[in-house]
């Protein structure tokens, strides 16, 4: 048995980050190791968080340990939160890294505690260049770097972002994981009734946050296509805005897409994301740029196809013409592949290989992955 610290977003805040983290300590327990996790009592200020509440209004994850204390803007905060972890002196800190912005926090807590000369630091990457580019990434990205001891990249273009800084130490890939913690599908029927959906249509989903990079607008433009007309297909859209979305209801109305569209556009709680999965029958992630993404681990949770576009780590998760469709980022490419998926009948033939691929993205492989590491 070992004992563990996960530093990074848990709950009460919520999201992706916060779900990955509380469900590898979920995986490390079982196993029978000891975990904790430190969260943040502040991880955004408010005029830099994009999105209406930083906060969870679910109940507690059951089984947890989580400890509320890092505020991500406070260095003597750091200096604290770094002195405890020292003394607690667990054989392994594991730091979820997605922002620069982050870097200063993390890497002077993983310096303090790495001074008891017994706990060593692995940071499990989403990104090591992040898709917005700010000020200051390269000074916070080298910072926090030099401050671990190992790296786990869940693609090999973060794998290869990460030899830009780390020199020789030891990294390797490991996939994403699924994310099986939204609960189990429902049938299509119970989903659509939940919906308020018609079961007589076919559902493409994006699901996510909305940022430029995502793409969504070429989506959007994509259901534009003539090839569209006629056919009893609607895109349902379920996230929040993380940015303005006047530019993407300008796109609705110049094309006059308000009848091929679902908008749910306020953030999706947990216990609701089993029901536009299991509604969709195919779910798209048009991305302009990537490295991975938990929305592909969640469409292979709920054993549903893909587009996705031919950037970053998408293509090493999605398999051409086995499990989905890898494309170009334009809005003919993505709508030829939409308009094939359907007219193939794809969905039919596609589900024994992504049920068999979801095998493969399993949580005792990440768990297992990083202890080969520390040693």
């Amino acid at each position: 048995m070992r004992r563990i610290v996960i530093l990074g977003s848990a709950y009460p805040l919520r999201g992706g980050l916060a779900a990955f983290n509380e469900r590898l300590a979920l995986e490390f327990t079982r196993e029978g190791h000891e975990v904790i996790i430190y969260t943040f009592s502040l991880q955004y200020p408010s005029f830099l968080f994009p999105g209406k509440t930083q906060y969870s209004s679910d109940p507690a994850p059951a089984h947890l340990n989580i400890k509320v204390k890092v505020n991500s803007i406070n260095p003597f905060n750091w200096l604290k939160v770094g002195k405890e972890l020292k003394t607690l002196a667990p054989d392994l800190l594991i730091i979820k890294f997605w922002l620069p912005f982050m870097g200063p926090c993390f890497g002077t807590i993983a310096r303090l505690v790495k001074r008891n000369k017994k706990t060593k630091v692995i940071s499990i990457l989403d990104n090591v260049i992040p898709h917005e580019k700010r000020m200051f990434d390269k000074t916070f990205i080298t910072y926090f770097i030099n401050a671990c001891n190992g790296f786990v990249a869940m693609s090999k273009q973060v794998l290869n972002d990460l030899k830009l800084f780390s020199g020789d130490k030891p990294a390797v890939i490991i996939p994403h994981p699924i994310y099986d913690n939204f609960g189990n599908p429902v049938s299509r029927e119970e989903a659509c009734l939940h919906l308020k959906l018609d079961p007589s249509f076919q559902y493409i989903l994006f699901f996510g946050f909305i940022r430029q990079y995502k793409g969504l607008d070429l989506l959007l433009e994509s259901m534009a296509d003539d090839r569209f007309n006629g056919k009893k297909i609607k895109l349902i859209v379920a996230g929040e805005f993380y940015e303005d979305a006047a530019p993407y209801h300008a796109i609705i109305e110049k094309f006059n897409l308000k009848d091929k569209l679902i908008l749910s556009t306020d953030f999706i709680a947990d216990n609701e994301v089993k029901y536009y999965f299991s509604a969709a029958d195919l779910v798209v992630q048009p991305y302009r740029s990537a490295t991975q993404s938990g929305i592909s681990q969640i469409a292979y949770h709920f054993e549903k196809p893909m587009v996705v576009t031919n950037v970053g780590g998408l293509p090493e998760i999605v398999h051409d013409g086995k499990t989905g469709f890898v494309v170009n980022p334009t809005p003919g490419d993505v709508a030829t592949a939409i308009i094939r998926f359907f007219e193939g009948n794809f969905a039919v033939a596609m589900l024994p290989e992504v049920k068999a691929e979801k095998k493969k993205f399993q949580w005792d492989t990440m768990t297992t992955g990083i202890l080969n590491l520390l040693k």
